[in-house]
């Protein structure tokens, strides 16, 4: 209940600050303003930013739009355009473009209110200044913010998602040196078998050959028959529990092996246990890796190993034959007496044949081949390899790793630049990238489309707008009479006498008001701007001409009657 509570309280108090600021902002509009309504002016809009600044969490649009239309009213407004209204609405326009990902509805709903800000100027037949205000302040208010608060989303989202990599690749270092962990233990089972399991198979045999001699009585001869099916017993239990230990195809399996044994040494120990083993080396025997030579060696034991427990009557004959580039090592024991099968195949029962796929596992990746399988009767094992290793030791690559999601992003651990290990050592070139790298790339592709239009919209905006509000303001600017010189005109005095107190032109828009005052028979009257305020509605002087005589002067007030 708590943690529930809090984010609300955090919200709470966020849009509280954020209402305070821009009700500041409203009643400083309204204390500056000469002649402003209470209730129109005041509560009404503080009444709207308590209603739009909780739905800039939820509905930012629909925020927007409702400051928008406090916007619209001072367009209504026949002292001046301007009020603190914008502030407000340059506020929830930025929320919404940090608030919503995608554009297309934001940009809808901000065309929207342009589009009736425009239409209330059009509707109010507004002054040529309110125009350039619909046209000018207010959709810089609406875009620019947007666009900011689209690339502060933007920067937001691309450190999330850093950190998001960053404790992926941390899961993934913890998930290689488990997977290192394991391999080692796969290794020690693997030697236990290879090994002790063979010791064990050749006590089982020598215990096997004392128990036929003649010198030991009946009860010597139980217990050696006990002792023999306790070692079998004991293979079995080593096979079962090397079963479970061993790691999936793939691992690194040149470690953990007997280096100072050699083939010669294994099969002088077989002869010396009582196995019929002939063996036979054929050509010069080249230098080989080590991890060749191991690799022969493992095949010729593992070949014993299973020789002397499933047919341990059978005679045994190895041959090593070097050719050009390669070892031939070839293990076959002969056809039992009984006619039963020589050797049990891979795979015909619980934890028989484990050996050889293993064996099939080790040759394999020293980039040789085996063969294995029934031959004359009994049963033949084969290995080619090569002299030198051709075939790299691969591990298998990891998945890509996705942290969970989570409300926070608290920062993970840094990783040092000179020590980090690269993201995806694994990769090849040309290579599908994980989800987290597409997704990363993906961020940072729209983080710098979203800083380009940042920076290019504004650009672009006023090369819009700019000439066009220049040109304005000098035509207003230029068509300004000061009130002093209009005392010093005098009715009746020709225009050029009157040139040296009149501005370089006249004021262009006059409004429709203006215009349909009462003008003397066939004269023609010009405007002047009394004041050079260009967001304000001044007074405006009329001047009627006969010819170029002056006939009459006047002022027309700035507000309407």
């Amino acid at each position: 209940m708590l943690r529930t509570l809090i984010p609300s309280a955090r919200t709470a108090c966020g849009d509280a600050a954020l209402w305070v600021v821009l009700a500041a902002a409203t009643g400083y509009g309204f204390r500056d303003a000469a002649a402003a309504s209470l209730t129109l002016d005041l509560l009404l809009p503080l009444a709207v930013l308590v209603v739009a600044v909780p739905w800039s969490r939820r509905r930012p649009g629909a925020a927007v739009v409702l400051v928008n239309g406090l916007c619209a009213g001072g367009l209504a407004d026949t002292a001046t355009p301007g009020n603190a209204h914008v502030l407000s609405l340059a506020a929830m326009s930025c929320l919404l473009g940090a608030r919503v990902a995608e554009a297309r509805r934001p940009l809808l709903v901000l065309a929207g209110c342009a589009a009736v800000d425009l239409a209330v100027c059009a509707v109010v037949r507004a002054q040529p200044v309110w125009w350039f205000y619909a046209l000018t302040v207010l959709p810089a208010a609406l875009l620019l913010p947007w666009l900011a608060g689209r690339h502060w989303r933007g920067r937001r989202q691309l450190v999330r998602e850093g950190w998001r990599l960053a404790r992926g690749l941390e899961e993934r270092q913890h998930l290689v040196a488990e997977r290192a962990r394991l391999t080692e233990r796969a290794e020690i089972a693997a030697d236990m078998h290879d090994s002790l399991g063979h010791a064990l198979s050749l006590v089982a045999l020598r215990a096997g050959a004392l128990e036929l001699s003649p010198d030991l009585t009946g009860r010597d001869r139980a217990d050696l028959a006990d002792l023999r099916g306790t070692i079998a017993d004991a293979v079995e239990q080593l096979r079962e529990t090397v079963a479970v230990l061993r790691d999936p195809p793939g691992r690194n399996t040149g470690a953990g092996l007997p280096v100072d044994d050699t083939v010669e040494d294994l099969l002088s120990r077989a002869v010396a246990s009582g196995v019929p083993v002939r063996w036979e080396r054929r050509g010069v025997s080249p230098p080989l890796s080590s991890l060749v030579d191991r690799g022969m060696y493992r095949v010729v034991q593992e070949a014993l190993t299973n020789a002397t427990k499933h047919a341990p009557d059978c005679s045994i004959s190895v041959r090593i034959t070097h050719e050009e580039g390669r070892t031939r090592v070839s293990v076959m024991n002969a056809a039992p007496s009984d006619g039963g099968p020589a050797h049990a195949s891979a795979g015909t029962a619980s934890g028989v044949g484990r050996g050889l796929a293993g064996l099939q596992e080790r040759v394999t990746v020293l980039g040789g081949s085996l063969r294995t399988g029934p031959d004359k009767g009994g049963f033949t094992v084969t290995a080619v390899l090569p002299h030198q290793k051709t075939a790299r030791t691969a591990m298998p690559k990891p998945g890509p790793v996705t942290a969970p999601a989570t409300r926070a992003d608290p920062p993970g651990p840094e990783l040092p630049s000179d020590t980090a290990p690269h993201p995806y050592p694994d990769m090849l070139p040309g290579a599908d990238l994980p989800e987290s790298a597409q997704r990363l790339a993906s961020v940072r592709g729209d983080a710098r489309r979203r800083s380009v239009v940042a920076f290019a919209a504004p650009v672009i905006a006023a090369l819009f707008f700019v000439p066009s509000a220049v040109y304005l303001a000098w035509q207003l600017t230029t068509s300004v009479l000061p009130p002093s010189q209009f005392d010093q005109l005098v009715t009746g005095r020709p225009r050029t006498e009157l040139a040296a107190l009149l501005p370089a032109r006249a004021y262009p828009y006059p409004s429709d008001h203006a215009r349909s005052g009462p003008r003397p028979p066939g004269a023609r009257c010009e405007f002047y701007r009394s004041g050079r305020d260009l967001l304000d509605d001044v007074d405006l002087y009329r001047l009627c001409w006969s010819g170029d005589t002056l006939l009459t002067k006047g002022t027309v007030p700035a507000s309407r009657p």
